[in-house]
């Protein structure tokens, strides 16, 4: 049986570095440029480093963090110590130096074929396929977002080899982004207003990352002109997410709308934030007889957490 073969991105503003690399794979039988038309994340990542070299390695990271790209080799004109530490703390497998040495390419590629078949024969049809948490809300001010938010943070600090990623469902009034003094570039309305260019790569550079590991997708208001979630889209961004993170908490507040209700039916656990007042045990009521009146089986999905203690 014939090997795959696999396909491999040159990201480089240098016309004449790519066309070198262009060269010396197209001269080998397992490896092919991919096509700059392909949605499908390549294989592996070619990176030739700019100038901001912090940026590039924040990148790199971004990417195998969640696992948007099998494996990334980088290529600079310059090959100091702290250039090569940098590229190996972002997780990048090969150095390649400029000018290109078509024999120690061929060797770098050849070593990661060797790598991705080794995996392969140890589980080779292993597929990522993320648990979803969902955080609801009985009412506002329960504590809905502490809650998510320190769950997600206790996962990725604790669990080290599981990867984990925040959403936060509150798309006009979430305050993850604050809660985790977080700045974010990007957030829900590049999912919305990008759906049809959504894949791994592109999610990959949406997502903002948390100095305790954790991804973040931060909220938009669709009032400030930003096409406002759907079902569809939810489901498709979820359905993604799985494949990338072991652990995907979501912040859904108080949300029971038909977007809501999709991120539920989608989700492996549901913890219901309440409090001990009698309004928000009303709620909470009428929120667990919802959930047990909808077509998907609920009932053993759902915990309640009680948040505070009030002693009257």
């Amino acid at each position: 049986m014939p090997e795959e073969t696999i396909k491999i991105k040159i990201s480089a503003n240098n016309v004449l570095l790519k066309k070198r690399f262009q060269d010396i794979i197209s001269s080998t039988k397992e490896f092919c440029i991919q096509q700059v038309t392909e949605k499908k994340p390549p294989d592996l990542l070619v990176q030739d480093l700019s100038g901001d070299y912090e940026k590039d390695f924040r990148f790199i990271e971004s990417l195998l963090s969640s696992n948007a790209v099998e494996e990334v080799f980088v290529t600079s004109q310059y090959s100091g110590s702290d250039l090569l530490l940098g590229a190996m703390r972002s997780g990048a497998k090969e150095f390649l130096v400029q000018p290109l040495n078509e024999q120690e390419v061929k060797q770098a590629l050849e070593r990661f074929k060797k790598r991705r078949y080794s995996k392969k024969d140890v589980s080779p049809n292993l597929i990522k396929s993320g648990r979803l948490i969902n955080v609801l809300g009985s009412k506002g001010g329960v504590g809905t977002t502490t809650v998510a938010v320190n769950l997600a943070v206790s996962l990725a600090q604790n669990i080290a080899k599981e990867s984990v990623a925040l959403i936060d469902m509150n798309t006009v009034f979430g305050d993850i982004p604050l809660f985790l003094t977080l700045k974010a570039t990007h957030h829900w309305g590049a999912i919305t207003n990008n759906i049809d260019r959504l894949d791994e790569m592109f999610l990959a550079n949406v997502l903002s990352k948390h100095p305790s590991g954790v991804r973040v997708l931060p909220p938009s208001s669709h009032l400030n002109g930003d096409r406002p979630a759907t079902p569809e889209i939810t489901s498709r961004l979820i359905t993604l997410m799985k494949k990338m993170f072991d652990l995907i908490i979501i912040d859904s507040g108080q949300s029971l709308t038909e977007t809501g209700l999709k991120a539920l039916s989608m989700s492996d656990d549901i913890l219901l934030v309440s409090i001990l007042s009698l309004p928000c045990l009303h709620n909470t009521n009428k929120i667990l007889r919802s959930l047990s009146g909808l077509r998907q089986p609920h009932g053993d999905k759902v915990r309640i957490i009680i948040n505070r203690y009030l002693k009257k």
